[in-house]
């Protein structure tokens, strides 16, 4: 009897979901679920968001230290030089146009591979530079669908914005207001990189078979259009609509609660305490939502947050996608957009977690306990009646 044997006969503990289970080492970012942390490379999220740029967040995350000025000057330059898209990924995307975004989005990112002289190049060098031709692509893939759903052309892009305001061009054919880019900015930030969640591990399962960074991010963003994952924002502003108004948040609550249906935007697999990025994109909602005179959007929220208090000692609490969404429909983005501007920011976080598996490469390859049939014989099909 083999020793593997042995464990399935003894019963070996299942961590369904693999929850718990550390499966490797990354530099990438740290998690302290129960004191609510998050550090990027060993900075503090709470830094990162109120003091740098996406840009330079994309820097630290793909080389592991923030970068100087001549450094942010030369990859931000690198990512203005990559965002138009190749003809034929236009002319796909017109084709594919009545598709759902995150579909297009996956399989524009999947097409993309076949014009990148280096996609089958997985040195670090080759995919840093696919990681950051990927990180200016993506907006694009999402900013030229939107238009040609729209009935409107795509718009070529401006290399002297940065990424936050050239994505809200290429969207809206208008250039943003300074506080505009800047949440687009915080939001591109909080969302850059999360440690093992579902669409990174599933890069990192793509990468362990020695697949290429484009596979890896296509299959990411794959996981990422499950809403389980990614589709929280979206849901959230739904139910702030159903809300109506701040005054009904209670009894809606108590509603949801009373028939076990989960409130959006409330909970999170690793923190038990608040989300650490939730306060960033609060202030955003509280400040946009006077500023375009709809406050009560910021009040619902504010009211549900209350009438969620008395669960918050069981580990249920705000997360950052509570507030991203209503920012995202306050700048008049469509609910449909939302998952894919997660992915425009997780882009980095993506590309940084290939490259540590790159690093020391093997193949993921868990169990699982077989439950079936014991052994039997075979009956022919002459003999099954």
């Amino acid at each position: 009897m083999t020793e593997s044997q042995e464990d399935v006969e003894e019963g070996p503990q299942i961590h369904r979901g693999l929850n718990g289970v550390f499966f490797d080492r990354s530099a990438a970012s740290f998690i302290d679920g129960r004191e609510g942390t998050l550090l990027y490379g060993g900075y503090s999220i709470h830094e990162l968001a109120s003091q740098s740029t996406f840009e330079e967040v994309g820097y630290l995350l793909l080389h592991g230290e923030l970068p100087n000025t001549s450094e942010l000057e030369a990859h931000t330059q690198a990512l203005a030089d990559a965002r138009n898209l190749p003809d034929p990924i236009i002319d796909l995307i017109r084709l594919i146009s009545s598709a759902h975004p995150m579909d297009v989005l996956r399989t524009a990112t999947s097409a993309l591979s076949t014009f990148d002289s280096d996609v089958s190049d997985n040195s670090r060098e080759a995919t840093l530079r696919k990681g950051i031709r990927l990180t200016a692509q993506v907006p694009s893939i999402v900013t030229a669908h939107h238009r040609i759903r729209n009935g409107l052309e795509p718009i070529p892009t401006d290399p002297e914005l940065g990424h936050a305001a050239s994505f809200l061009y290429q969207l809206t054919g208008e250039h943003a207001s300074d506080d505009a880019i800047g949440l687009m900015d915080k939001d591109a930030i909080l969302h850059a990189e999360h440690g093992s969640n579902a669409s990174s591990f599933t890069a990192r399962v793509v990468t362990g078979t020695d697949a290429n960074l484009h596979a890896a991010v296509t299959s990411a963003i794959a996981a990422l259009s499950g809403p389980a994952h990614g589709g929280a924002a979206e849901n959230v502003m739904k139910m702030a609509q159903e809300i109506g108004e701040p005054d009904r948040a209670n009894d809606y609550v108590k509603k949801l609660r009373k028939n076990r249906q989960p409130v959006m935007g409330f909970g999170h697999r690793v923190y038990r305490t608040e989300d650490p990025r939730a306060r960033h994109m609060r202030e955003g909602v509280q400040r946009l939502s006077e500023e375009m005179q709809q406050p009560k959007w910021y009040k619902i929220l504010e009211a549900t947050v209350e009438a969620m208090s008395p669960y918050s000692r069981l580990g249920v609490n705000v997360n950052v996608d509570f507030y991203a969404g209503v920012v995202y429909y306050l700048l008049g983005i469509p609910e449909d957009l939302f998952v894919p501007i997660f992915a425009m920011g997780r882009v980095p976080g993506w590309t940084a977690q290939v490259l540590e598996q790159f690093e020391h490469n093997i193949l993921i390859r868990p169990l699982t306990v077989y439950n079936g049939p014991q052994p039997r014989d075979y009956i022919p099909i002459s003999s099954r009646g």
